[in-house]
């Protein structure tokens, strides 16, 4: 069995979706911050020091997530677990092909007024496992994912949830590396 983590350069694919909504919330903060100061000097601290606040909030998170993060290969498949909670397994013979993986991190739902600025954090992708598995999930998540995970399709023959590992997140150059040759290995099919 291998295990492998999360490499440290990884924070700016992981803030990436974050991007947006962060250069949108500097702006509203520096204008809140002059209304309330009745000074652009300090609305300007305000905006830097809203934005900085929530950069911070990333950065915990991010490293939360690097510490707690593995992927484990095995003769059996692989296996994903983080700090969370959150396991996803996928045997051998039912990852049905190598794609892109989209891991959500916040909700999907668009925040702002209609006709007004909307935005919305989206999804991290990478490339990683796709196929029929098994998910554990936290007893404590939020609701908007509960209702994500009722909808993914699970095999009526087997019950297996169709679900993807996103091995690109842990090393986006997994395929040349040691993940890749557990892939080579076990199922040669993958990345011919």
């Amino acid at each position: 069995m291998d295990e492998f983590r999360i490499r440290r350069g990884s924070f700016l694919p992981f803030a990436a979706p974050f991007l947006l909504p962060l250069l949108l919330f500097f702006p509203v903060c520096l204008l809140l911050g002059s209304i309330l100061t009745a000074d652009a000097a300090w609305g300007l601290l305000v905006g830097a020091a809203g934005t900085a606040v929530l950069v911070g909030v990333l950065v915990v998170k991010h490293r939360r997530m690097v510490a707690g993060t593995v992927v484990r290969f095995s003769p059996r498949g692989v296996e994903m677990a983080d700090t969370y909670g959150f396991v996803l397994r996928l045997d051998w013979p039912d990852v049905r092909r190598v794609d892109v993986v989209e891991s959500r991190m916040a909700s999907p739902r668009t925040i702002g007024r209609p006709g007004g600025v909307r935005v919305r954090a989206g999804a991290m992708k990478s490339v990683g496992l796709v196929g029929w598995g098994e998910r554990e999930v936290p007893a404590r998540m939020p609701g908007w994912m509960r209702d994500h995970l009722a909808r993914v399709p699970v095999d009526p023959d087997t019950g297996l949830q169709w679900l993807g590992i996103p091995l690109g997140a842990v090393d986006p150059l997994w395929e040349r590396g040691p993940m890749g040759d557990w892939v080579r290995r076990h199922r040669p099919d993958l990345l011919a």
